[in-house]
């Protein structure tokens, strides 16, 4: 059962690794410190906030957002940490309100990893405080407990952290600032609104604070920002935040596909109305050209889709939004649906409650017709909610259907004729494509997992066993062989869609067990070295690494990006980890975890083909380093939740068909766009 707490009342916590949710009224700052046994934090390396988002056993959002998640494992906090408070902050960059009392009282959850909420907290009684303490977790004669905080600051984070005894307080203050400002830089409008049944209007919409893209938060009562204004969703559907998961692969737990779970059930939202939709990454400066138009329907009939109808600047950006809108569309309209179901089988199940609790009516033919009655409102409920699902779905089927064969190579499948037409780019892409999602509604319509490029955060192949593994019957050397083919594909498909010599690939593998699934790379010779084999071979690709990383953020750090070696090479650089954690010494591992951490933001991404449960023995340890990355499988999986609902939608990776040989084609191409560079 949940505890509701109130000001100052506290509670044990019986687990230690713990989800932490915030929702609020408006976008907000999330942020953590850590606290000895006095309470004080002892310098800014005891502070994660967006602009070091990751510290040991915590880890908060990189943006503001009107919904936050934060990533809490509390035996992984060091020794002499006694306490981790959570703090939220309004932005002080944008038009957003400067205090508490102008927006809705925020609320705080703590919950397991399943999902399952421990306690949950409404911070009210808000007035000038631009910043509060929400929660504190404490430890206490060896245990844990959390305790509702709610103490407000006016002089905004300055004042609470100087409180906190931070001495670098004011300085702190301002790096959020900034860190926050370019957040805010990075997002984008969303794409245009539908008008009417099928119609997507041609306006840009006004340009809105960007959400939190590493989060994955508790779901707010009601749409707080321009990205928000759905109408298909369910009720209590949360603010948008930037598509897919950005944040490691967080299991999706059943309170994050409606309402908060003290909520009242309530009846479905109209599924009649047309499908909206958003999308938040990319803004454009001013209105781009228009999107080609539809054809004029039939009186009665939806409007035909169109490829590339959404807003952008090019062809490639319209249909990258137009993807995100159909996932948006998708994720909504299920959400409806669902919504409508959980409806109808509540009031057929309160229905039934009345008519047991007269005992006239438990006997006789009263009785009998009173559940009747309720069973036919019921099914009556759920067929009319499954056939607004299913128009919307004939809609979006149709949408998908010209959409997929218009797809530039970056965004196709490997299946797609466009890469039979394949030639080298001029110009790195807007994003890649690493999948496909469906949802258990409608498992024949695929929205194809566009992330944006260059990538924010490293992949991780998972190739341990699951649920989803043991329904394919694959054995576990198989699941291994798949996971390093499903790496070889992405690394392929990167190398494929940068300009030549823009991207380059390493690789890792200690023991030589990858050799088969290497080959194609190996063999068209687009490797930037040769498979590192062995504890020397691997000790001196991530040595190169982490001092590349070093050498470009001295030079970027210090104002002088222009400023590196003659010859350097500035391109992006991927590593292939296979087998981790066989074959890695303890330097290695923190070579590694240094490169998930500061890699991406200098060039150099990291992809892991792992079995989470082979770095058991680390510990806590490299809980950190699972967190930074995206977890992909290399079978169908329902790991991934969506932003807007939390849905738990299938992956399925993107690879080569069987006995094709597109890869090869592909490859052999790009080798030779880089010999032409070279010449």
């Amino acid at each position: 059962m949940t505890a509701e707490l109130v000001r100052g009342q506290n509670h044990p916590l019986s687990e230690v690794r713990l989800e932490i949710r915030i929702s609020a009224g408006t976008p907000i700052v999330a942020a953590a410190t850590i606290g000895d046994d006095r309470g004080t934090v002892r310098g800014t390396e005891w502070v994660a906030h967006p602009g070091a988002p990751v510290l040991p056993g915590v880890e908060v959002p990189r943006q503001a957002a009107a919904d936050h998640r934060l990533a809490v494992d509390l035996g992984a906090v060091p020794q002499a940490a006694h306490r981790v408070s959570v703090l939220l902050a309004l932005p002080t960059t944008g038009a957003g309100p400067a205090r508490f009392s102008a927006v809705a009282a925020p609320f705080v959850a703590v919950t397991g990893l399943d999902g399952t909420e421990l306690v949950s907290y409404t911070i009210t009684d808000l007035d000038a405080e631009s910043a509060v303490v929400a929660l504190e977790l404490y430890r206490r004669q060896g245990a844990w407990k959390v305790r509702a905080i709610g103490q407000g600051y006016a002089g905004g984070l300055t004042a609470l952290l100087t409180d906190q005894g931070l001495s670098e307080a004011g300085r702190l203050a301002a790096a959020v600032d900034e860190a926050v400002a370019r957040g805010l830089a990075r997002s984008v409008a969303a794409p245009p609104q539908r008008t009417a049944e099928g119609d997507r209007s041609r306006h840009t919409p006004a340009p809105a604070l960007g959400p939190d893209p590493g989060a994955t938060g508790h779901v707010p009562s009601q749409p707080t920002s321009p990205h928000a204004g759905q109408t298909s969703g369910a009720p209590g559907q949360s603010a948008p935040r930037p598509p897919y998961p950005d944040h490691a692969a967080s299991e999706p737990s059943p309170e994050r596909c409606g309402a908060s779970p003290s909520a009242a059930p309530q009846p479905p939202a109209s599924t009649g109305g047309p499908i909206d939709y958003s999308h938040p990454r990319r803004r454009p400066a001013a209105p781009p050209p228009p999107p080609p138009t539809a054809p004029p329907a039939q009186p009665g009939q939806p409007a035909q889709p169109v490829a590339g109808d959404a807003t952008g600047w090019s062809m490639d950006e319209r249909l990258y939004n137009q993807v995100w809108g159909m996932f948006e569309d998708l994720a909504r309209t299920t959400a409806a649906y669902r919504s409508a179901v959980d409806f109808a089988d509540s009031r057929r199940e309160k229905e039934l409650d009345q008519v047991l609790s007269d005992p006239r009516g438990r006997i006789g033919g009263q009785g009998d017709a009173a559940r009747e009655a309720a069973r036919a409102k019921h099914a009556q409920l759920v067929d009319r909610a499954r056939e607004a699902l299913d128009r919307d779905l004939a809609q979006l089927t149709a949408e998908s259907e010209v959409v997929e064969p218009a797809l530039p190579a970056a965004y196709a499948r490997w299946d797609n004729p466009v890469w039979h037409g394949y030639r080298v780019p001029m110009e790195n892409p807007m994003a890649v494509r690493l999948g496909d999602l469906h949802l258990p509604e409608s498992p024949s319509l695929r929205i194809p997992m566009l992330v944006r490029l260059p990538l924010e955060r490293g992949l991780w192949i998972d190739s341990g066993r699951s649920a989803s593994s043991d329904d394919f019957g694959t054995d576990e050397d198989a699941l291994r062989r798949l996971a390093m083919d499903t790496a070889v594909a992405h690394a392929a498909r990167l190398l494929a869609v940068h300009p030549p010599g823009e991207f380059g690939v390493h690789v890792v593998d200690p023991a030589g067990a990858g050799a088969q699934s290497l080959l194609p790379l190996v063999r068209a010779g687009v490797l930037a070295s040769p498979p590192a084999n062995g504890a020397a071979g691997v000790a001196d690709v991530l040595s190169r690494l982490t001092q590349r990383v070093d050498l470009v953020q001295m030079a970027v750090r210090g104002g002088a990006p222009d400023a590196l070696p003659p010859g350097f090479d500035t391109s992006d650089q991927l590593l292939i980890v296979h087998d981790f954690p066989h074959g890695f010494d303890d330097r290695a591992v923190t070579q590694l975890r240094y490169l998930a951490d500061e890699g991406p933001a200098v060039g150099v991404h990291l992809m892991m083909v792992a079995d989470r449960e082979d770095a058991a023995s680390y510990g806590p340890l490299l809980d950190p380093l699972w967190r930074a990355l995206l977890r992909l499988t290399p079978v169908p999986d329902d790991h991934l939740a969506d932003p807007w609902v939390g849905h738990a939608w299938t992956y399925e990776p993107s690879l080569v068909p069987p006995g094709s040989q597109v890869l090869h084609q592909v490859l052999a191409q790009v080798a030779a766009g880089r010999r032409d560079r070279n010449r």
